[in-house]
């Protein structure tokens, strides 16, 4: 970018400095507790099973190929009163699936839950399966629940004898309401003395903002932050054993989170995620753009007619290089990193040229937030 394009940058955002003087602060936005923190106990429970699906059209595993499959179709048989051990077996209606799916907080015993089936061999497709009775196992290795159905893809698969084509993954699939809980995980909220909020985003600033407003909405100091993602509330007196009315007030309450500010950076992707609060201090920025042309002018040399001589190509190279922009320009001091962006993008500056300067002005240390890059 020239050091005429700089000077552009620094009077738009200049501009846009006055325009918003003139204007004044709009407030920042509130939200609820609810939206910035989790209740300690409520939360999901991960299951995970090995079982199999049949009905499928030939698009199964490979039995001679995949051996588990193979084992589990026998092992199934045999429960079921059928003994085919030493016998061959050539079917192509069977693939083994690994079950997974999350059995919500305090699911009681015959309510349902959703479950996810992908295949683990060498099927093509698992369209038009049936999934055989699966427990769900929970990381204690108790069994939670019990699935089985019929599939339901986003994607399919077709070929003939020389084209395929393949849409989505029709090796996953997913049944709605799949699965039946077994076994209830007990956990009693309304006994509890005390009840923990975890903030999704830790902060200091925001825990005691969280519990500056439950100690206002009920008149005593009963939150109280223990850490940066921690707030503990103690259950007043007139909320012993209905916890649940208590969470329910509270967690509608409106508090303004404070953000830490910070630039996120994907380098494959090209992608920057900036906070609202990111400041530039006082820097000089120039950016040069080097520019390298090569060109390839072949010459071919051909002998006379009747010769015997041969065509000889003589390869013709040549090389441009040319460097602009050599000019500093001042960037002043307040200027928010989302209007020197903007000025940047004016001028047609690409993601990744803007990912190299704020890299370089943060290692001048003349931006006010931190950099991740992922």
């Amino acid at each position: 970018m020239p050091g005429v394009g700089i000077s552009r940058i620094v009077r738009t955002v200049c501009a846009a400095l006055a325009v918003l003087a003139a204007l004044g602060t709009s407030a920042h936005a509130t939200s609820r507790i609810k939206d910035l923190a989790n209740i300690e106990g409520v939360r999901q429970n991960q299951l995970i099973g090995y079982g199999l699906v049949v009905g499928l059209n030939g698009t199964g595993d490979t039995l001679n190929n995949i051996p588990f499959t193979k084992q589990s179709l026998q092992a199934m048989l045999e429960r079921m009163g059928v003994n085919i051990r030493g016998a061959t077996i050539r079917t192509g209606n069977v693939a083994a699936v690994m079950v997974t799916g999350n059995l919500p907080a305090f699911a009681t015993q015959g309510t349902r839950m959703d479950i996810t089936v992908s295949a683990m061999g060498d099927a093509k497709s698992l369209q038009g399966g049936t999934l055989l009775v699966t427990p769900l196992l929970g990381a204690d290795g108790n069994v939670y629940a019990v699935g089985q159905g019929s599939l339901t893809i986003g994607g399919f698969a077709a070929e003939g004898a020389a084209a395929s084509v393949t849409k989505g993954v029709p090796t996953n699939g997913r049944i709605a309401n799949g699965a039946i809980v077994e076994r209830e995980i007990e956990f009693a909220l309304n006994k509890m003395p005390n009840v923990r909020l975890a903030l999704r985003n830790a902060d200091f600033t925001t825990a005691k903002r969280i519990a500056a407003a439950v100690n206002d909405f009920l008149g005593t100091k009963t939150a109280e932050p223990i850490d940066p993602s921690t707030v503990q509330l103690s259950i007043p007196a007139e909320f012993k054993g209905n916890v649940v009315a208590l969470l329910t007030e509270i967690e509608q309450l409106q508090v303004e989170p404070d953000i830490a500010a910070k630039i996120v950076i994907d380098e494959r992707s090209g992608i920057i995620v900036m906070g609202r609060d990111v400041r530039v201090a006082t820097v000089a920025v120039a950016q040069g753009n080097l520019t390298v042309t090569i060109s390839e002018s072949p010459q071919v040399s051909q002998p006379n007619p009747l010769s015997r001589g041969r065509t000889v190509v003589t390869p013709r190279t040549a090389v441009g290089v040319s460097e602009d922009g050599k000019k500093l320009a001042l960037v002043k001091n307040g200027v928010s990193l989302q209007e020197l962006v903007d000025g940047l993008n004016g001028l047609g500056i690409g993601p990744r040229d803007l990912i190299g300067i704020l890299q370089a002005i943060k290692a001048a240390g003349a931006i006010e937030a931190d950099i991740e890059v992922m």
